[in-house]
């Protein structure tokens, strides 16, 4: 027999979680994939929902989206492609909204491979440099525009190397496969601090801004409840603390 301790314990569990958890199919960009990973554990202590997670370039995932990928929320890395599902009526209207702002950064596992000048990216000192796609990852085209203003573009060329998205982008220089690359701050810094190795932040006026919105799919409350809570002071001090600007900044 339960004793009137354990009937009042099963009581607050009942009031504290939702009467039927729903899983929250979500797609998101590779450079975000850290962090919705910490929110989305965060969001389900505190719900019960759900929340499933699929990554990869913002590009190939608006593709899978327009599709019919079964999706109910996406984590762009850029403003473009959930502006085109808003015009095309494919996103529960008034959801679409800035979560995050997206830094560049050249970054070498080797602590001596870059310095302020940037002597061995101009020399062309090193075998390989990885950049992501520049027609389906934002972060690539960003590097793009990086390198085209150093006027290194067409002359690195041959020494790119190109990842799928920016996860494989980083996979690359962390394997050492390049010698160094432009990835996303938040792959090289948590907490307050980059990890080791030797980095360039790359100046703001240097490329567009990585504008990284989200957009609900589906009429679901809880795909809006975890929308509403990527929104909130608790997860917005997770966002910064892997590197990310937000609209709350200004």
């Amino acid at each position: 027999m339960f004793s009137l301790r354990s009937t009042l314990m099963l009581c607050a569990l009942s009031m504290s979680l939702p009467l039927s958890a729903d899983e929250i199919r979500v797609a998101v960009a590779a450079n975000f994939l850290d962090v919705i990973t910490t929110l989305g554990e965060q969001f389900e202590q505190q719900t019960g929902h759900r929340v499933l997670i699929s990554s990869g370039s913002t590009g190939k995932l608006y593709a899978q989206i327009k599709n019919g990928a079964p999706f109910d929320v996406f984590l762009s890395a850029d403003d473009a492609r959930p502006a085109l599902l808003e015009q095309e009526k494919a996103i529960v209207p008034g959801s679409r909204f800035t979560y995050a702002l997206g830094t560049l950064v050249l970054w070498s596992p080797d602590e001596t491979l870059i310095d302020d000048e940037l002597t061995v990216l101009k020399n062309g000192d090193f075998r390989f440099l990885a950049i992501a796609n520049p027609v389906t990852a934002p972060y690539g085209r960003a590097a793009r525009e990086v390198l085209s203003g150093l006027g290194l573009w067409e002359r690195f060329n041959r020494k790119m190397v190109r990842g799928e998205n920016i996860g494989q982008t980083y996979q690359y220089v962390y394997s050492r496969n390049a010698d160094l690359g432009f990835v996303a701050k938040s792959q090289v810094f948590s907490q307050g601090d980059y990890s080791a190795g030797s980095w360039w932040e790359v100046p703001a006026d240097r490329y567009a801004p990585i504008v990284q919105q989200a957009v609900q799919l589906n009429d679901i409350a809880a795909a809006k409840a975890l929308l509403d809570y990527m929104r909130s002071p608790e997860a917005v001090k997770v966002i910064h603390a892997y590197g990310y600007g937000t609209e709350q900044d200004n």
